[in-house]
């Protein structure tokens, strides 16, 4: 979890030509920013590109013998910060979540690479006190469709799972050679000193498993974490990955397949994806939110990994107001109230659309009209003809924004994380013998199972 605006962790994390990871299209050729299993074999011993202690934090602890045992004196004893690393008495520079809740400092949230294609003006007014401009990005491995830490990996220790789409590493293959680290355009991948290992979210498999949330989304108190299957063209990545930046976005959508579609299902059950899965699929939080209600994006594109983990952008609080005891609602008020966001559109859109304004425009658009019409729903101050002309603009209906609402804010448990129970070998030996008992050959087809969450 970082605050935005700032630099994150490691600093500046997003900015590629630092640290060179993720995809890059050159010419008509989807490559690495950093070199492949190949060459990469050459930045074993020099990797400029990897990112430094120093753009994470050094680690300290505080002498706080020195505190309770000082002698006595005229002055207070501190406990002053010893360096994990060398054991000397350091001075902090940096630490983690250091800029949290402090959004304006020149050190760090004014270097936000996201602030980029901002006029001075829009710069300047969200680090004004009396609108200061802060929001939270909750940050985990995006378990990609197509990941550059599998790719660049000279050992074939980084791998995408079958059975869910969960990028693991084979910690016995590991040779600690981090290229995975310089890879990840997301810096999830990190090197453990303790192990001598590179390691990495897992998305807590073992839950997953057992029918279990992962841990940060069973345990997140704002419940704002859900999980659930996507069906996906895998034949398409590589074509969809090395569309022109403008068209990302739109191509990754185009991948995820429809659940209920009857040639999908089919051709599901071939690659041995269970019916439990599909049926997962159908119920999925994640694909409504994506594919139907068209709320959420993924972080980054441009990166060009095709991430699994999508957001829906925030809309900071829009205050309403009452002009003769009328609720203010004409559609200029409404849209109004999006362009004049305390967060800047071009801001939201660097983050979320690859600098696209009319996609997170659009996403807003849907999110306030849902509001407007629970607010007719509760209060029915609302005129008829605002709701008509947002439900036209969006696409949306009542009966969809009453769902956006319940999945958003009354959904339980078992709505918001929808875990298939079969897994991949379970769904084989399912398949394998009702072919046999129906005198076939046995499992056919390609055996990836081409889902992810």
């Amino acid at each position: 979890m970082e605050t935005k605006p700032g630099t994150g962790y490691p600093t500046k994390w997003e900015d590629q030509k630092i640290y060179k990871g993720g995809w890059v299209l050159n010419g008509d050729k989807l490559e690495l920013r950093v070199a492949g299993k190949a060459t990469g074999l050459t930045k074993l011993y020099h990797n400029p590109d990897m990112p430094v202690m120093d753009d994470y934090y050094e680690p300290w602890v505080y002498d706080y013998d020195h505190l309770f045992e000082a002698p006595a004196g005229t002055d207070q004893p501190t406990a002053i910060a010893i360096s994990l690393v060398t054991g000397e008495a350091m001075d902090i520079k940096g630490g983690p979540n250091w800029d949290d809740d402090l959004s304006g400092t020149p050190d760090y949230a004014r270097h936000d690479v996201n602030l980029k294609n901002l006029s001075a003006e829009e710069q300047e007014s969200m680090f004004q006190l009396e609108r200061m401009t802060m929001h939270y990005l909750p940050r985990m491995c995006n378990h990609c469709l197509n990941p550059s830490c599998v790719a660049a990996c000279p050992s074939g220790a980084v791998y995408k799972r079958g059975e869910d789409g969960v990028v693991l590493i084979n910690q016995e293959k590991c040779r600690a050679w981090r290229l995975c680290v310089t890879a990840c355009p997301y810096k999830k991948s990190y090197y453990n000193w303790t192990s001598g290992k590179s390691e990495k979210c897992l998305l807590c498999y073992p839950r997953l498993e057992t029918g279990q949330a992962p841990a940060c989304m069973h345990s997140c108190v704002g419940r704002i974490r859900y999980l659930g299957v996507m069906l996906y063209d895998a034949d398409k990545i590589k074509e969809f990955a090395s569309v022109p930046d403008d068209q990302l976005i739109d191509r990754q959508m185009d991948i995820y397949l429809n659940p209920f579609d009857e040639k999908v299902i089919r051709e599901a059950k071939k690659n041995g994806i269970a019916d439990s899965t599909i049926e997962a699929a159908q119920k999925s939080p994640v694909y409504k939110f994506v594919k139907e209600w068209k709320i959420a994006l993924p972080l980054h594109a441009e990166f060009r990994t095709m991430p699994s983990l999508f957001y829906v952008p925030p809309m900071l609080p829009v205050m309403g107001k009452m002009t003769n005891n009328v609720y203010e609602s004409t559609t200029e008020n409404l849209w109004g109230k999006i362009e004049d966001s305390r967060l800047p559109m071009q801001y939201l859109a660097n983050l979320f659309s690859t600098g696209n304004q009319d996609k997170i425009r659009n996403v807003l658009k849907r999110l306030m009209t849902v509001r407007y019409h629970r607010r007719k729903v509760t209060v029915n101050d609302i005129d008829d003809s605002l709701m008509k002309a947002a439900f036209e603009t969006t696409g949306l209906n009542p009966d969809t924004a009453d769902a956006i609402y319940r999945l958003t804010s009354l959904a339980k448990y078992d709505e918001r994380f929808v875990i298939p129970p079969a897994h991949r070998e379970e769904a084989i030996e399912m398949i394998e013998s009702t072919d046999d008992r129906k005198g076939n050959a046995g499992f056919g087809g390609k055996k990836d199972t081409n889902r992810v969450f």
